[in-house]
């Protein structure tokens, strides 16, 4: 016998949807199969109209919200919502989250790498250190964590051993050997972490792009805030991150943010504060629209 009112099976459906979503997504190993569980059993229980808890309890939702006919459409329709905006996002975040991991240890690798090349052995050894650290952290959260961007990748765990491995070997060599050879060895990371972005459908225009988010949401802070000084104080940091863009892509799009950045400093040297936060809403979207196109 059903227990269930129509509002309380729509409304289940809505909590079957959200863990599908998540279980697929942004969960993996044995927590992904406890919402697969979770979700098969909240959908049955909405498709039956019959819940055993509300049995055993003594209770129903029958008489809930069946004078109304208007929320069930209502609810129908948002249902659907939730499912291809919660796909969408669900990809987007997922892909976006990982890459700003990414980027925050791929970001002291490109600065050893660069400083060994230059023969800069203090600020190099810095920069080795941050890695060397931040490396275990990555590796340990996405050995233990699998969302829907890396799932399906055999190699990538143990890609970040070897890459573990080669950055452990230069200990050593990078304190007191020679530099040029620690710069070689360095060199031999760089294919790695590429194969690992390309096999899961990340272009290096990706990684550029959410290293260039990183740095403009430093600029749009006070544009919002109608800094002057401050837009102008943080310009040459995301000049330079959008300069890494433009080295891969200089099309229509991506000119486009960069008139906008351009426009942005010009306002704030010019002192005209007022029309900073529509000019810094205005270079946001410019790149929100590649951002979701291309990232």
């Amino acid at each position: 016998m059903k227990n269930e009112g129509t509002l309380d099976r729509l409304l289940r459906l809505f909590v079957s949807v959200i863990l599908f979503l998540l279980a697929y997504f942004w969960l993996g190993g044995t927590l992904s199969i406890v919402f697969y569980i979770l979700g098969i059993i909240v959908l049955f229980t909405a498709f039956t109209g019959f819940c055993l808890l509300y049995k055993f309890i003594g209770f129903n939702t029958l008489n809930l919200g069946t004078s109304k006919k208007w929320p069930k459409i209502t609810m129908i329709v948002l249902l659907v919502a939730v499912i291809i905006g919660g796909t969408y996002g669900s990809i987007f975040f997922t892909r976006k989250f990982f890459l700003e991991d990414y980027n925050k240890m791929n970001n002291y690798y490109k600065q050893t790498l660069f400083l060994t090349g230059q023969n800069q052995r203090e600020e190099a050894v810095l920069n080795y250190n941050k890695f060397v650290s931040e490396l275990p952290v990555f590796q340990e959260k996405y050995t233990k964590y699998k969302p829907f961007v890396i799932k399906s990748d055999k190699s990538f765990e143990s890609d970040l051993i070897n890459v573990g491995n080669i950055a452990s070997g230069i200990a050593d060599d990078i304190t007191a050997g020679d530099l040029s050879a620690v710069h070689t060895t360095l060199e031999s990371i760089r294919p790695i972490f590429q194969d690992m972005l390309k096999r899961n459908g990340f272009s290096m225009l990706a990684v550029a792009l959410v290293d260039f988010h990183d740095a403009m949401e430093e600029a749009l802070t006070p544009a919002e805030n109608k800094d002057a000084e401050g837009v102008i104080a943080v310009y040459s940091a995301v000049d330079a991150k959008l300069k890494e863009v433009e080295a891969l892509a200089d099309d229509a799009e991506i000119q486009k943010i960069r008139k906008n950045l351009e426009d942005l400093n010009n306002l704030a040297k010019q002192g005209s504060a007022d029309e900073l936060p529509a000019k810094g809403a205005l270079l946001k979207s410019s790149f929100v629209k590649v951002y979701l196109k291309r990232g």
